[in-house]
């Protein structure tokens, strides 16, 4: 139900897609989206959180608008596509279904935080406004640990000519893409390095939402569930 990050010691998780109660094409354990039977997803989002310990009273969601806006964590759903806290026992819940979720954690200054980062949030640089909003509460950038999850592989993200010369503007190295494929973990580990987040405390899941084990908005044409990136404190 939940994969983990080896560098990550606070509650946290992945999901995959299975071990839920909703039918085809959203099978199974589908945290999201308007398609969906409300209700399936209510009772999905708490067998998913019942499984790290968690309860969806504390839950701090978004209304994600592929932007680089961070808020604040506080129960309830913010619109942006970032959260940050010092608080404990705030759930902070991000949704994905082809863009990267990023998870963040100071384990000396207990500061957490989680993006989400499809391309233009990933060009607009949501992983360094996080960081920046994380040290304004404590955090030091050299203590923090950060997790990339499952997300669309370079192989299967084709963009446009004109997605590529936004990334060119953006300062972003001419490695983070190969003729019209973007790779997104590269661009999101280049502007974690560039914000001082060590080599040595980025892991990546290396792991494609094309893969069964995950829904993928563009595998199945916009018809799909969500899956959660979910860090607590």
């Amino acid at each position: 139900m939940w994969l983990k990050a080896p560098n990550i010691n606070c509650i946290h998780g992945f999901s995959l897609r299975q071990g839920g109660l909703s039918e085809p094409p959203f099978d199974s354990l589908n945290l999201g989206g308007s398609e969906d039977l409300p209700q399936k997803i209510i009772s999905n989002r708490k067998i998913a959180l019942k499984e790290l310990g968690l309860s969806t009273d504390n839950l701090c969601n978004l209304k994600q608008v592929h932007g680089n806006k961070v808020n604040l964590a506080k129960p309830g759903q913010q619109e942006g596509d970032a959260l940050v806290t010092k608080e404990p026992y705030l759930v902070i819940a991000i949704s994905i279904a082809d863009c990267y979720p990023i998870l963040f954690y100071d384990e000396v200054n207990k500061v957490i935080g989680g993006a989400h980062a499809g391309w233009r949030g990933t060009v607009s640089k949501i992983a360094e406004n996080t960081i920046k909003e994380m040290l304004k509460l404590g955090a030091k950038a050299e203590n923090i640990k950060v997790a990339i999850g499952q997300g669309i592989c370079q192989n299967k993200f084709e963009v446009g000519k004109e997605v590529i010369e936004q990334f060119e503007q953006a300062g972003f190295p001419s490695f983070c893409w190969k003729e019209n494929k973007i790779d997104l973990i590269a661009c999101n580990k280049f502007v974690l390095l560039q914000n001082g987040i060590q080599e040595k405390n980025i892991w990546t899941m290396n792991r494609c939402t094309f893969e069964e084990d995950f829904f993928s908005y563009r595998r199945d044409n916009g018809k799909t569930g969500r899956m959660w990136a979910v860090i607590s404190l």
